[in-house]
């Protein structure tokens, strides 16, 4: 099955990181998910590990095609990519799809969902996929999911698809960690421009108008395709390299998906031949470096019960209106050092 699991991440100690690399390098699954789980879990020593073996395979990363998908919710993300997917493993492609699920706010666990609703996918072995709660992290997108693209790619999978939640920033946030930003949009939703946002045109590199089935579907979708390209006209292009296109498909019907792929594939050899693919990487690494230092940041806060203790007594001191908010934020950014 070609769905992952999650196991419990063996003590630090215990961990042999040249097998587990060797493994990993082999395409070992096991390997694959003990690794990501290791990259996600909130102990120290488990991401100190997951570091050495995300350093150790930096050599072998890098090759594969990153497409970002976004879209709110309904416009059948996980439908297209479970008929995407299942297109470029039967063209010899080898897919991770990392998925990440809402989360509760109450107790910080996900649904989950794309385990069944992929369910081609679910059950093709040159296809992975790894559904992650995005626990609160903003834009949806959770907090791992660099690193574990990263060990995808070391596992060999060559093309690496990151479906988002479709809320709050997760477009901005996804189109920081790939290549290639694709936007689902729905038609005969009423006005088409008045449910879009400038900032996700800006980024987009390609707009897909889904759900345009046979009949009055198809119709809808194209006439929701032509407005989409009048906004596109009006802003400018990310790239003077690309222009982006508007495409209708129909995920269910698995139409339209191949001809997309290719401009997916149009645009990775355009913007690798003029440099812009490695100078995105570049920029996207540096906001990685700084992600990590807001973590570390975090864990400062949380890691230790005295500063912890500290932290719930300036909170406590704000909402019984004892403070001010700048006073309790001083008070924290005092606790570790800031």
């Amino acid at each position: 099955m070609a769905l992952s699991s999650a196991p419990s991440p063996a003590p630090a100690a215990a961990l042999d990181i040249d097998a587990l690399r060797t493994r990993l390098l082999a395409g070992d699954r096991a390997a694959l998910a003990r690794a990501i789980t290791l990259a996600e879990s909130k102990r120290a020593d488990h991401r100190a590990v997951a570091r050495d073996l995300i350093d150790a395979v930096l050599p072998q990363t890098g090759r594969a095609i990153r497409v970002g998908i976004t879209g709110v919710p309904g416009v059948g993300k996980s439908t297209t990519i479970d008929a995407l997917g299942a297109n470029l493993t039967a063209a010899g492609h080898k897919v991770a799809v990392l998925a990440v699920d809402p989360s509760s706010t109450r107790t910080g666990g996900s649904i989950l969902g794309d385990k069944t609703r992929m369910a081609r996918l679910a059950l093709d072995p040159n296809a992975y996929i790894r559904p992650s709660p995005s626990s609160g992290t903003l834009g949806g997108v959770a907090a791992k999911t660099r690193e574990t693209m990263l060990l995808c790619e070391a596992a060999g999978f060559d093309v690496i698809l990151v479906e988002t939640v479709g809320v709050g920033q997760s477009e901005t946030a996804v189109a920081d960690l790939t290549d290639f930003f694709l936007v689902l949009m729905l038609p005969g939703a009423g006005d088409e421009l008045q449910g879009i946002k400038k900032g996700i045109i800006e980024l987009a590199d390609m707009i897909a108008v889904n759900k345009a089935d046979d009949g009055e579907g198809e119709r809808r979708a194209n006439a929701a395709a032509s407005e989409y390209r009048a906004a596109l006209h009006i802003l400018s292009a990310p790239s003077s390299t690309w222009t982006p296109p508007v495409v209708t498909i129909s995920g269910l019907n698995n139409k339209g998906l191949d001809g997309m792929w290719d401009k997916v594939v149009d645009h990775r050899n355009k913007l690798t031949a003029t440099g812009e693919i490695a100078k995105k990487r570049r920029a996207q690494d540096v906001k990685w470096m700084w992600a990590l230092v807001h973590e570390r940041l975090h864990q400062r806060l949380v890691g230790s019960a005295d500063v912890r203790r500290q932290t719930a007594e300036a909170e406590a001191g704000v909402a019984r209106g004892e403070s001010s908010p700048a006073a309790g934020a001083e008070a924290i950014a005092t606790l570790i050092g800031l």
